[in-house]
C-alpha cells in the first residue's frame, strides 16, 4: 500500500510539474521533458513507422519555391519555367499530375517516407545525400537504367539548371520520398538560429529565380 501511494504521489507530482506548474522550474521541466520525448520516443517511433531515418525534413533553401507559395498560380509559374522542362520532355499536363506541383517554401516541414527506388517516377520529390552539409530535396526529372539499376536526375523547381551532383543519383543515396507538406513555415523556429550564417544571397525569405 505504501508503494502504491508513493507511485500515485510521484505521478501526480510529475503531472503537476509538466502541465500546471507555472514557475520557472515547471517551465524548465516541461521543456526538458518535451525534448526527451521528441528525440527519444516520437522520432524513433516515427522513423520505424515510415522506414526512413528522416521522417520529417525542414526545407532549408529556396530551390523548390514557387512565387506565392501557398497561393501560387501554377499556370503563371509554368509559363515562366516551361522551357527548362522541355529538355526532359515534361509538359504542363505531366507537371500538373506531379506530387506537390506547387513546390514548397523555405521553412516548410515535409513528411518523408521510405521508398523502393524501383517504384520512383519522374515528378516524385526525393531527399538524398549528395556529399553536402545536409540532404537535398529536389524533384526527379529523369530516370535511366543501366544493368538493371536505376539512376536518377533531379532539379529544383526554382533553379535555372541542375547542380553538379544531381545526375547519376543512385538508390543507396536516397533517404526517402516527400509525400506531404505538414507544417508550412514552422521550420523557421529552427532556421532562424543559423540562417544568418549562409551567404547573403541565400538568407531570408524566398523569391522566384
Amino acid at each position: 500500500m505504501a508503494e502504491e501511494k508513493g507511485l500515485k504521489y510521484y505521478l501526480k507530482r510529475f503531472w503537476f510539474l509538466l502541465w500546471k506548474d507555472d514557475s520557472l522550474k515547471g517551465w524548465i521541466f516541461s521543456i526538458i521533458f518535451l525534448f526527451i520525448f521528441i528525440k527519444f520516443i516520437f522520432f524513433p517511433v516515427l522513423s520505424l513507422a515510415t522506414g526512413t531515418s528522416l521522417p520529417l525534413a525542414i526545407v532549408e533553401s529556396c530551390s523548390m519555391y514557387h512565387q506565392g507559395n501557398l497561393f501560387s498560380d501554377f499556370n503563371a509559374w509554368w509559363t515562366r519555367h516551361d522551357a527548362k522542362y522541355a529538355l526532359y520532355i515534361i509538359n504542363e499536363l505531366d507537371f500538373q499530375a506531379f506530387p506537390l506541383k506547387n513546390g514548397f517554401n523555405k521553412g516548410d516541414i515535409l513528411f518523408i517516407v521510405h521508398v523502393d527506388p524501383s517504384k520512383l517516377k519522374v515528378g516524385d520529390i526525393i531527399i538524398f545525400n549528395a556529399g553536402q552539409a545536409n540532404p537535398i530535396i529536389h524533384r526527379i526529372v529523369n530516370i535511366t537504367e543501366t544493368n538493371g539499376q536505376e539512376t536518377f536526375s533531379t532539379e529544383g523547381d526554382n533553379n535555372n539548371g541542375q547542380l553538379t551532383f544531381e545526375n547519376g543519383i543512385t538508390g543507396n543515396q536516397i533517404v526517402g520520398k516527400a509525400v506531404l507538406k505538414v507544417a508550412p513555415y514552422l521550420g523557421w523556429v529552427k532556421l532562424i538560429f543559423y540562417d544568418w550564417e549562409k551567404p547573403v544571397g541565400e538568407r531570408g525569405f524566398c523569391h522566384e529565380n
